[in-house]
Order: C-alpha cells, then sequence, then structure tokens
C-alpha cells in the first residue's frame, strides 16, 4: 500500500525520480476504499489449476478482492468438469451489465489456428470490445495477448520453426512505468507457444509501446492506452511445475518437443525445475492491482 505523506515533504521528490509510488495527504483524504472486482475470462483447458495459479498471483497483495469467473458459452470445456464450471463459472450473458476495475483474459491451446476459425473467435471479440467500456483495466496473456493485438490493431501473429519453450530473460524499455516499480534492469518469464509476434509490427502502430521484449524468446510485453490494455506474449502466472508436465506430456504423446529452456537444473529434466521468475511475477501483478486497477478506477461506475 502507498505511504501517505505530508504534500511539501521533501522526499516525495526524490522517491519519485526514483519511480517509488508515494501519495501526498491531499490526495489520499479523497480517495474511498472498496473491494476492487475483478474478471477472469479462463480459456485455458485446465481451468482449475489456471484459476489457482491467477489467484496465488493475486493474493500477494493488502488490497481486497472480489473475483468473477467466465467462461465462453459457445464451447465446453473437455478438461474441467461440468459441476466445477456449472458452480463458479458465469458467462457473458450474466455479466454483461457489470462493470470491473479489472480484467484478465488468459491464453489458449489454439495458438495455430486463424483467429477466424477459433470456435469461439466472435464471442471473444465481443467480450473484448466490451473492456472497453466497462473495465478499468485488462491484462491479455500469452494467446490472448495476441488475439487482443489482432482484434484491435491488427497486429499479425506467424507461426514458429520450433516451439518457444521455457524461462527467457526479458529487458524493460523504460524503468519509470508504475508496471516495472521494483523490478531489476532484467527479469525472467515462462513462454510455451508455436507462433510470436513481431517488434516491426508493434513500432508501427502509435498506440502501442513496446515496454518488455526477450533477445530469445521476442515481444514480451506491450502497453495500451496508458495501461488500460496490457498484452503479456508470456506467462507470468505459471507454477514451478507447469512447463514440466507440458514436457512430459507432450514427450509421452510423441510429440516433437525439446527440454524447456533455462528451466531444469544443469537442464536435466530428471531433476527438479529451477523457479527464477516467480518474484518478479509475483510483482508484476501486484504492481497492476495497485497502479492501473486500484489507483485509477472510479469508486462508482457510472
Amino acid at each position: 500500500m502507498p505511504v501517505k505523506l505530508p504534500d511539501k515533504l521533501p522526499a516525495i521528490t526524490t522517491l519519485c525520480k526514483e519511480n517509488v509510488f508515494v501519495m501526498t495527504e491531499s490526495r489520499a483524504i479523497h480517495q474511498d476504499i472498496r473491494p476492487l472486482r475483478l474478471l477472469i475470462l479462463n480459456l485455458m483447458p485446465l481451468k482449475i489449476v489456471t484459476e489457482t495459479d491467477l489467484i496465488r498471483m493475486l493474493s500477494n497483495t493488502p488490497l481486497q478482492v472480489e473475483l468473477d469467473l467466465l467462461h465462453m458459452s459457445t464451447h465446453e470445456s473437455k478438461n474441467t468438469p461440468r459441476e466445477h464450471i456449472e458452480q463458479f463459472y458465469l458467462t457473458f450473458d450474466s455479466i454483461k451489465t457489470h462493470k470491473y476495475d479489472g480484467m484478465i483474459i488468459t491464453g489458449a491451446p489454439v495458438e495455430t489456428l486463424p483467429f477466424h476459425e477459433v470456435r469461439y473467435w466472435q464471442e471473444l471479440k465481443q467480450i473484448m470490445d466490451w473492456t472497453q467500456r466497462n473495465v478499468t483495466s485488462t491484462l491479455f496473456l500469452c494467446w490472448a495477448a495476441q488475439a487482443g493485438l489482432y482484434h484491435f490493431y491488427n497486429v499479425p501473429k506467424y507461426p514458429l520453426t520450433k516451439k518457444c519453450f521455457g524461462i527467457f530473460s526479458h529487458t524493460v524499455s523504460t524503468s519509470i512505468l508504475p508496471l516495472f516499480r521494483g523490478f531489476d534492469d532484467c527479469f525472467m518469464m515462462p513462454h510455451s507457444r508455436h507462433t510470436e509476434l513481431r517488434e516491426s509490427d508493434i513500432q508501427k502502430i502509435p498506440q502501442l509501446e513496446l515496454i518488455a521484449q526477450s533477445e530469445k524468446a521476442g515481444v514480451g510485453i506491450v502497453l495500451a492506452r496508458k495501461g488500460q490494455q496490457i498484452f503479456i506474449t508470456g506467462h507470468p502466472e505459471y507454477s514451478p511445475d507447469t512447463l514440466k508436465n507440458e514436457y512430459l506430456r507432450d514427450k509421452a504423446a510423441g510429440l516433437p518437443i525439446e527440454i524447456p529452456e533455462n528451466y531444469f537444473a544443469d537442464n536435466d529434466p530428471k531433476r527438479e525445475p529451477y523457479v527464477s521468475w516467480r518474484a518478479h511475477a509475483s510483482l508484476l501483478f501486484s504492481n497492476w492491482l495497485n497502479y492501473y486497477v486500484y489507483q485509477e478506477t472510479p469508486y462508482q461506475w457510472e
């Protein structure tokens, strides 16, 4: 939580230059506090795993959060019990008149398909359009980042010759962004995808800002509309064993899969994964909740 300081305290200027967030007393007295309303559109097949991963990330903050889970009415999940969906998930029709402070749209295992061939593409486009008027800030993860950038800005995706699979180092374009408060000069993030975005396409669009990229994994994070939209091409929410489980699954199925890079100790799949991304992932979600949701959302939606 921010530290409340007297308006003219000299430390304010110094701390702001260091990208440390402080709140002046005059700003603090105008703030009302209520629980944040968040919505997760879960497109992943193992929904229970994904919702657990995301809630773990969202829980590392003193902010109080009320969470709704959303699934696509035009697609039936085959890997999550129907009872779980019926008990805990909502459809878009049931929430489209609501307002949310923040939203997360997850990845999905459909990246090799053209967007218009995805069964629920029309419904997803409707939901993405709805976020512009009803959500303060939306995080798009992995395939959702590609889908959002294509839908809103016509940014294409490209097939990779081999899967981008592992934990990769990223550098930030500017350390003064609130999203990167407390970050080191570089950070690690998991990737697991068969397609990519290209920097040259991002740079052509004035509304988009490439704020993190990787020499090996390419485009990392793209910012739009002053943080109303944040597109993340990787999976910062992944738990330690997720890539291991994906690797073993594909290997057992006889699919062409390489050992995930920078993941297993000594690059040996018989050894335990080396977790190098968790601290920055936790900070990323906390910064998003604080600076792009809590500090920006209205106390009462009109």
